[in-house]
């Protein structure tokens, strides 16, 4: 089985080469950075410890990952995590045990659920990612504790949701999309570890807003649809 590592990264040069150099690459056959537009020297960091670069002009996190996608094109099982050494790519095996061992179809990464808990989150991420899983388990019936980046799914899965949102929504509609077909989502705790460089998302109240209304709308935006 062909599994590829993509890695979305905006200005993470600080990061990006030890991220790349953590994935264990006994089990990833490829590490695709996808530069999303960065002005620092994230590509050329990424590209010196290994991984494939390819750029996206358009930002925003989905479009991002779809550009991964892209590129991982023949790969047989997928796996997303961030570029600021927030997510630990040793903790790689357990992401994808659950899909390996056929008792998942869409794995994530809960930082909730792993060592330092609701803590390991800043208080504004904090409420709105409590919020995002009540939602999901209230309107889907998906028994989660946290919509976290480092997740694993066969690219066919991730093919037959038809991803659309091309910014923040992207990781709650693979969620709610996967719900509705009737696919597994499993759970499994991870560590959150401090970012390198200030966060895009959480870092900022501007940040922050957008995510939370991109995340909210997408959560409701599948909940009635036919």
């Amino acid at each position: 089985m062909r599994i590829a590592v993509i890695i979305p990264a905006l200005n993470e040069e600080a990061a990006i080469g030890g991220v790349v150099g953590e994935v264990p690459r006994d089990l990833a056959g490829e590490v695709i950075v996808v530069d999303n537009g960065s002005t620092d020297r994230t590509a050329e960091r990424a590209r010196a410890a290994g991984a494939r670069v390819v750029r996206e002009p358009e930002r925003g996190y989905g479009a991002a990952c779809m550009a991964g996608v892209r590129a991982a094109a023949g790969a047989d099982l997928l796996v997303f995590l961030d570029g600021d050494r927030n997510e630990d790519p040793a903790e790689l095996p357990r992401v994808l045990a659950p899909v390996l061992e056929g008792r998942a179809d869409l794995v994530v990464g809960s930082r909730v659920r792993g060592p330092l808990g609701a803590r390991a989150l800043p208080p504004r991420q904090r409420a709105g990612n409590r919020l995002v899983a009540w939602l999901l388990r209230r309107l889907y019936g998906l028994a989660l504790t946290d919509v976290g980046p480092f997740r694993a799914v066969p690219a066919r899965v991730l093919e037959d949701l038809g991803m659309e949102h091309r910014t923040h929504g992207w990781p709650v509609e693979m969620l709610v999309k996967a719900a509705r077909r009737g696919y597994r989502v499993v759970e499994v705790p991870v560590s959150c570890r401090p970012r390198v460089g200030r966060s895009k998302v959480g870092g900022t109240l501007r940040g922050s807003a957008l995510a939370g209304y991109h995340m909210l709308r997408t959560t409701f935006r599948y909940a009635w649809r036919r």
